[in-house]
């Protein structure tokens, strides 16, 4: 018998998963010549699936519990939704002159679309782990997709060893909070907790499984291991990618499985989530302090930045899931726009990744060096920026709840990880000039002054965007 609302439910999912399966047959026909068609596809249907997502006004659970659509999981739908069309727009001009353009990269980036958008919905131990490794397997190909590069090649091959790691960590313990609750229905191992009267042993062991499982997505340290790696080998379209969207879907599982499943034991995963947080700040901020390459030094910032998402997290509140939530939305802007940055530092027709050859470009590229300060003040969390304003968010949701030692730590940990970003910015502004950069291509100056006007002018959205955060933050509770 089929559910009520199962396809109006699921109806996003299902537009990006035939339209992907299109778009194969499109580039497999045509050939490679397909590449820009299929590229400006991708985008379009991305974009569409976006407006479907914000037009629902159905919400429900279907296929059996597994699949869940609310406030929450619409709001970060469409965040991932417009992190990917970025990471796609962006790499059109390098593709191109790096000369690896496929029609599969776009494809690719699409279907792992499709996983996250499943991650989200989630509602189910078994439906995380599907579209975890839809996800993963997508992103494992995209990271090694200039096939002749060996930087590309071997990042990922680092990706997916330490990635096929974490999912066997994650499944394992998902089979032990299976074994203990006889659930994987997130609201049935609730009851199940709430009913036995809290944890046991091997309950905690599963739970420290699982959110190792998942932390290894958001790049959470201890499980951070494999991202600065990736990030500097892979070609920078990916990381661009890499940086922003799965990051967005990973959080939302976290979310999710903590707030919904494990609501019950709230003293248990507090400590660990918490844990996560002082140690994911700390070294995002000190680890980045000696790099000279400019991809490594974002690869720590998003360690850091993770951690201070993890911070409203550990908070476990209403309150604390929307900053989660405005945090994930001013981190995807950012680093989107940071990113734009890197993919237009080329000279000769050649890409350059350190930072000393930003040197000047005050005066080489006026709007480019201006973008890239406002975005690193805001990843230092400096007002009126609107990383100011997400760090604001999770801190309070922490102090709230009682967490002031880390809302503390986490205030210090910003003061030093803005030492490399303004030292960026002096670089730009007060260092003698390096010979000037190739001209920015069309599509990394739109992405570039989208994202920083919304990074600059955050004030003027931010509360529309707190009340969407809240009222999604708000289906949770």
């Amino acid at each position: 018998m089929v559910e009520p609302h199962i396809f109006s439910l699921a109806l996003p999912e299902i537009i990006l998963a035939v339209g992907s399966m299109a778009l194969l047959m499109i580039g497999v026909f045509l050939g490679e010549q397909s590449t820009r068609i299929v590229t400006s596809l991708s985008v379009a249907l991305l974009a569409l699936t976006a407006i479907v997502v914000m037009s629902m006004d159905a919400e429900g659970i279907t296929f059996g519990g597994a699949f869940i659509v609310d406030g929450f999981a619409r709001f970060l739908k469409v965040l991932a939704l417009v992190a990917s069309a970025l990471a796609i727009l962006m790499a059109v001009g390098y593709v191109r002159k790096e000369r690896f353009e496929r029609f599969e990269f776009p494809v690719l980036i699409v279907i792992s679309t499709l996983g996250m958008m499943m991650m989200i919905s989630a509602n189910d131990l078994i439906s995380v782990y599907l579209g975890l490794e839809l996800t993963s397997l997508a992103s494992y190909v995209v990271a090694a997709i200039h096939r002749d590069d060996a930087k590309s090649s071997e990042a990922g091959m680092k990706y997916f060893v330490l990635g096929a790691l974490s999912s066997g960590m994650l499944l394992y313990g998902a089979s032990l909070v299976y074994g203990f609750t006889g659930h994987t229905e997130f609201g049935a191992i609730a009851a199940s907790i709430s009913a036995a009267g809290g944890s046991s042993v091997g309950l905690v062991f599963g739970l420290v499984f699982l959110l190792a499982g998942i932390a290894f997505k958001v790049s959470a340290v201890p499980f951070h291991m494999w991202t600065p790696d990736v990030y500097e080998g892979s070609p920078t379209p990916v990381t661009a990618f890499f940086a922003a969207a799965p990051k967005v879907a990973a959080m939302a599982v976290f979310v999710r499985v903590v707030i919904d499943a494990f609501a019950p034991v709230g003293t248990d995963w507090q400590q660990i989530v918490s844990f996560m947080a002082i140690a994911s700040m700390a070294l995002g901020s000190f680890a980045a302090i000696g790099q000279r390459n400019i991809k490594r030094l974002m690869a720590y910032s998003s360690i850091g930045h993770m951690g201070f998402a993890l911070v409203g997290l550990a908070a476990g509140s209403e309150t604390g899931v929307q900053g989660v939530l405005i945090y994930l939305a001013t981190y995807v802007a950012m680093t989107a726009g940071g990113f734009a940055c890197i993919l237009a530092m080329r000279r000769n027709g050649v890409m350059t990744e350190t930072i000393d050859d930003l040197a000047g470009l005050s005066r080489t590229n006026k709007t480019m060096a201006f973008f890239l300060a406002m975005i690193m003040f805001s990843l230092a969390g400096i007002p009126p920026f609107a990383g100011f304003f997400a760090k604001y968010f999770v801190f309070v949701a922490a102090i709230e709840q009682g967490l002031v030692a880390l809302a503390v730590i986490g205030v210090l940990t910003s003061v030093v990880g803005a030492y490399y970003y303004l030292r960026i910015i002096k670089v730009m502004y007060f260092d003698e000039p390096a010979p000037a950069f190739e001209k920015t291509p069309v599509e990394l100056s739109v992405v570039l002054w989208a994202t920083g006007l919304f990074t600059v002018f955050f004030v003027v959205v931010a509360g529309p965007i707190s009340s969407a955060a809240a009222a999604a933050a708000k289906t949770l509770f």
